[in-house]
């Protein structure tokens, strides 16, 4: 894959719909071969490609380094976690697995309950919501969650009087995310990995036809 002609809207598009429950990349191959590049279209390709195959890594890193900020206030922690799980709600899969298990628990004890969060009819196509419409989440528009969500961790970071300081610890994550995939080598399996899942995807919509 020829990840220079990746666009950043590409990239931002194909981890919104990426599966993120796949575990970290192992540390002795997160932490190998690193060189620096000079050249801006090999940093540029690198940079897209290693976002995208180490994902999981660097949102760990970024969950930790935001976790060791907050741990001496716990107002702070749950803010921290209501943005993490606002965040998680911009991912397709996360958001229609995180749906199709809250009603599942809801219908256990309240099937009435249940039957009305069921969202409005929407094309499905192999279990899974069209893309094309909107995302519902317990029957309620995707946005509604993520707003809602977010202006609760806001209140709560002001509330903590920690705010600066975790947005200090966000900015080193993010630096030290960039840094990592600048010069981290992209290696074979990373390629194999790509070309993998992107057949996975070409197949996908071959068998939606």
């Amino acid at each position: 894959m020829d990840w220079g002609s990746v666009t950043a809207d590409d990239l931002i598009g194909a981890l919104r719909e990426v599966d993120w429950s796949s575990p970290p990349r192992p540390l002795n191959e997160f932490f190998s071969k690193f060189n620096i590049t000079r050249s801006y279209p090999k940093w540029s390709s690198r940079l897209k490609c290693n976002l995208y195959y180490y994902r999981t890594n660097y949102f760990i890193l970024i969950v930790l380094t935001l976790g060791v900020a907050c741990i001496m206030r716990p107002l702070a922690i749950v803010a921290a976690a209501l943005t993490a799980l606002s965040l998680a709600f911009l991912n397709d899969s996360f958001a229609v697995t995180f749906s199709e298990k809250t009603m599942r628990t809801v219908r256990k004890f309240s099937p009435h309950l249940a039957a009305k969060m069921r969202p409005p009819h929407m094309p499905v196509i192999r279990g899974r919501p069209s893309s094309k419409k909107t995302m519902y989440i317990c029957g309620q528009p995707r946005g509604v969650f993520v707003f809602v969500f977010t202006s609760v961790s806001l209140i709560l970071w002001f509330a903590s009087g920690s705010l600066s300081t975790v947005l200090w610890a966000l900015v080193i994550a993010l630096l030290a995310t960039i840094i990592h995939a600048s010069v981290r080598t992209p290696n074979l399996k990373a390629r194999l990995n790509t070309f993998r899942e992107e057949f996975r995807e070409v197949w996908r919509n071959y068998s939606d036809l």
